[in-house]
């Protein structure tokens, strides 16, 4: 059974506004993120988001010139795809977070923009997983597709406002977890999964024990790390909860146990949104720092 004092740190969690939120935007938003080049060439790199493992595509609307791609550090990608219009990449575990390789295309019409520059940088977890590159015109149905996915972002910051200020608001303990609806009846369920997950091998810290929890909107996961002997102290910045098929929960926040420096072990709380009681997963569970090191925890379930 969970330890009194971890039952309370996630109660501290549900109901604090305090908890930091992550970060990084989430990686499943509707459509293609969308990239527009100068009409006059003028020089500019656009920065898009790669990482280990993951598929990067790029859609253009001219078609490119097959050996006019230039792509710095291409024998670290385990796939570089060039189609008509399209070019796929998937980087190998050979990158590390936070490198950046520099990629140019060209167009087979020789018209204006002749080429177009991107600057790839490397994330420990999230990629965009779709870009449409613009060259010419767009057509009025491009513009209307993107005036929906802003109207859906904003209603999403509308809905995120209002759960925080909710939140801010509430009391403390059980009464603001009733009070900000976290909190039903059937109150917050709790399933030690350590013996069931499994730790990947390039892992930073050891996962001494994990703690799933599932409230009436959310699910949470406990991760008791172990830094390992010699390395330097460890924060999480970010983390994501993925399943099977590449979707992921979205993430509210992430909270670490507040330690000293020299504490070798630590315990790390990640919350996710979760409102339907059939997400159970599995899910593999990443979570990264400010550099390079990242602990990825496979077979994450939740009661």
């Amino acid at each position: 059974m969970p330890s009194t004092s971890t039952v309370v740190l996630l109660a501290l969690l549900f109901a604090s506004a305090a908890a930091f939120a992550q970060s990084e935007s989430p990686a499943s938003v509707p459509g293609a993120r969308r990239i527009e080049l100068p009409p006059d060439g003028s020089p500019s790199s656009a920065e898009v988001a790669v990482s280990a493992g993951l598929s990067t595509g790029l859609y253009f609307d001219s078609d490119l010139m097959r050996d006019g791609i230039e792509l710095e550090g291409r024998e670290r990608f385990s796939l570089v795809d060039i189609g008509q219009a399209t070019l796929r990449l998937v980087p190998s575990s050979r990158v590390t977070p936070g490198e950046h390789f520099r990629l140019v295309v060209r167009f087979r019409d020789g018209a204006a923009p002749v080429s177009a520059s991107f600057l790839l940088r490397v994330h420990p977890a999230k990629a965009d997983p779709l870009v449409e590159v613009f060259r010419g015109k767009r057509t009025i149905e491009t513009y209307q597709q993107e005036a929906r996915e802003l109207r859906a972002e904003l209603e999403r910051c509308r809905d995120e406002n209002s759960r925080l200020v909710a939140e801010h608001e509430a009391p403390a303990g059980l009464a603001g977890l009733l009070s900000t609806g976290a909190l039903d009846e059937n109150g917050v369920s709790g399933s030690v999964v350590t013996k069931d997950i499994l730790p990947s091998s390039g892992n930073a810290l050891e996962a001494t024990s994990v703690t799933t929890y599932r409230a009436k909107k959310a699910v949470a996961v406990v991760v008791n790390l172990v830094t390992k002997a010699g390395a330097r102290p460890w924060s999480p910045k970010g983390a994501t909860l993925r399943g099977k098929s590449g979707a992921e929960l979205k993430v509210l926040r992430i909270w670490q146990q507040p330690s000293s420096p020299l504490d070798a072990a630590r315990s790390i709380v990640v919350e996710a949104e979760a409102p339907k009681a059939s997400v159970q997963g599995p899910f593999s569970l990443k979570l990264w720092e400010d550099g390079p090191r990242t602990v990825t925890l496979g077979n994450v379930t939740f009661p």
